[in-house]
């Protein structure tokens, strides 16, 4: 028993893998409303998967992995509902009329709703002083982002970025759980295999309908969303969810935004002030204080 709990992984190189996904994602809002402004949103959104399901097979089959049993089906097209077709579909939607700024007001919420979630769907027990500070968090970051652009009023592409909330929520807990029975990288991989002919055939009726034509740095954006963030990002993700505790590893998203918006104005030339640096830093903070909140959790299997 102690030569198993030495092997398992710390939960320090579980937060540090829920931050290298949560760089990778931190492109996505910028480098999809690139995308947007010349490809269908419907390309978009259906042909990222696709492009990462190709890849997750080809990686899946060079490795030999065994299918799934019948119940990991099952709990696998929860993910792939939540975080193959629902986020990418409706944040594509959603950024044709939003600007990015404003989509990472509403995604700022992202880390609260995958905290309530896992909560729900695992049985961890945080403790009063991490939903404070979780709270905190989200009230700092959805502040934070509306200051730098965003705006406080509703927009009607709002609805879309909620329901892109809750489905990559649900699709967190439950990608988090199978991971620890499947691996990272394999949850992520049969996941996007199991939603491929779905997002095939919505890509291929986008494709007729619209012909997808763009300038180089709108293939260039699509390319990153299709083999980052739909694939080479969520395998970092699921690994620090699956080391957790995942409520705990959850908020590391709140500095997403911060981040989300330091890239939209490098690429998409927003204008930086001294309050988006204090901002950061006040989302930032909050963050350490929901990570660093001692958080009982159930034992955990080592992740692959």
């Amino acid at each position: 028993m102690a030569l198993a709990s030495r092997s398992r992984p710390s939960h320090r190189a579980g937060l540090g893998w829920g931050m290298l996904g949560v760089t990778a994602f931190s492109f996505t809002m910028p480098f999809t409303r690139i995308a947007v402004e010349t490809l269908s949103p419907l390309f978009v959104g259906a042909g990222r998967a696709v492009v990462a399901a190709v890849l997750a097979a080809a990686a899946l089959a060079l490795a030999r992995q065994h299918p799934p049993t019948r119940m990991q089906w099952a709990r696998l097209a929860v993910v792939a509902a939540g975080v193959v077709v629902g986020f990418p579909v409706l944040t594509s939607l959603a950024l044709t009329t939003s600007t990015a700024s404003h989509g990472a007001v509403v995604i700022a919420l992202l880390p609260a709703a995958t905290a309530v979630a896992t909560v729900l769907r695992t049985g961890e027990r945080p403790r009063a002083s991490f939903w404070a500070a979780a709270a905190l968090g989200a009230v700092a970051a959805i502040v934070f982002a509306a200051l730098n652009g965003g705006g406080f009023a509703l927009e009607s592409a709002d609805l879309l970025l909620l329901g892109a909330v809750v489905a990559a929520a649900i699709g967190y807990a439950e990608g988090g759980m199978l991971a620890r029975e499947l691996g990272a990288w394999q949850t992520v991989s049969w996941a996007l295999v199991l939603a491929l002919p779905v997002m095939a055939a919505l890509t291929l009726s986008s494709a007729l309908v619209e012909p997808p034509t763009a300038p180089l740095e709108g293939w260039l954006a699509f390319a990153y969303l299709s083999v980052v963030s739909m694939f080479l990002g969520f395998i970092a993700w699921y690994r620090g969810l699956a080391i957790g505790p995942m409520a705990r590893v959850s908020q590391v998203q709140l500095i997403q935004p911060v981040l989300s918006i330091a890239w939209a104005a490098l690429l998409l030339r927003e204008q930086v002030t001294l309050l988006t640096v204090l901002g950061g830093l006040a989302v930032i903070a909050c963050a350490g204080l929901a990570v660093r909140s001692r958080t009982p959790a159930p034992t955990a299997l080592s992740p692959r």
